[in-house]
């Protein structure tokens, strides 16, 4: 029982970095950096009324747009230090637990823009109900890639992607919770009409909302994650992982991708034997001394 204490502890001093959204995938082909609009630290945002809510602190646009198909897929990838794709670190370390969640923002130029506009999601993965249910924990047995399906009837032109992770480990109290998030600018091409309403950063979130303000030590929990449902144009509006009775099994399905730095990102339609294998990264980290056990112990050390 000490020993795997110390391991946990070990474990948790070595893990519980903070974290980037850093990489993009178009399809099977890797974009790298080239069109991410990198912050300039890890660390995360906490003012919710702050203009950093929309594309990270410190940003700038950059001169690199990714060009995707509208019906093709996207694949954001978040790691701990830029430049480290190492899938042998979790992608975002610690107990930092808590929803992933994708954002579009239809702009004019997406060399210039402010990020400023509506925003409309069409992703997610919150929390399911199980060990390993939350969007954190999926990103991290997916080597911190998510998938999405740009939507197909989606209209033709510039966007902001706004890709983010919501760390909740400390939001017990109001000014705790941790927003992680990056901009990447893409031109779809093809597509149909559709120009989805949204909402606004700062103001989607209030600091107060249940989404934003939780004890996530609590048990029972339910989770509702912040911000609009997801576009109901999106692949993943009819799926999303809001809802509690969710699988870890079905989660899974739809954010598997790779298991190595090297491999390529599966879509989002992803199939049974790929959620195998997302399942089983997942058996894999737990036998590791950052598994289920640390964490369930971890859960209750910080209550």
């Amino acid at each position: 029982m000490k020993s795997t204490l110390f391991a946990c502890l070990a474990t948790a001093s070595l893990v519980s970095a903070h974290a980037t959204w850093q990489d993009l995938w178009i399809n099977s082909e890797d974009q790298a950096e080239t069109c991410v609009r990198l912050p300039v630290s890890n660390s995360p945002v906490q003012d919710v009324t702050s203009n950093d809510m929309r594309c990270n602190a410190g940003t700038s646009a950059v001169s690199g747009t990714c060009s995707v198909a509208a019906g093709d897929t996207l694949t954001v990838e978040m790691h701990q230090q830029d430049g480290d794709r190492s899938c042998t670190t979790e992608a975002i370390g610690g107990n930092h637990y808590g929803p992933v969640l994708i954002y579009m923002s239809k702009v004019d130029d997406a060399t210039t823009a402010d990020g400023s506009g509506d925003w409309f999601k069409v992703a997610q993965d919150t929390y399911n109900g199980t060990t390993e249910g939350w969007g954190t924990e999926i990103l991290n047995a997916n080597c911190g890639k998510r998938t999405f399906t740009v939507p197909s009837t989606l209209a033709a032109g510039d966007y902001l992607v706004r890709s983010e992770a919501i760390a909740l480990h400390s939001a017990g109290s109001e000014g705790g919770a941790q927003f992680y998030m990056s901009c990447y600018q893409v031109k779809v091409t093809g597509g149909g009409s559709a120009t989805p309403t949204g909402v606004k950063f700062p103001g989607a979130y209030k600091a107060s909302d249940p989404g934003v303000l939780i004890n996530i030590y609590s048990t029972p929990l339910t989770y509702t994650a912040p911000g609009p449902d997801v576009w109901s144009g999106a692949a993943d509006g009819a799926t999303s992982a809001a809802a509690a009775t969710s699988t870890a099994a079905s989660a899974a399905a739809t954010t598997a991708a790779a298991s190595s730095a090297s491999a390529t990102p599966v879509a989002a339609s992803s199939t049974a034997a790929q959620a195998s294998t997302a399942q089983a990264s997942v058996a894999q980290a737990n036998s590791t001394p950052g598994s289920k056990a640390c964490r369930r112990r971890r859960r209750r050390d910080f209550q």
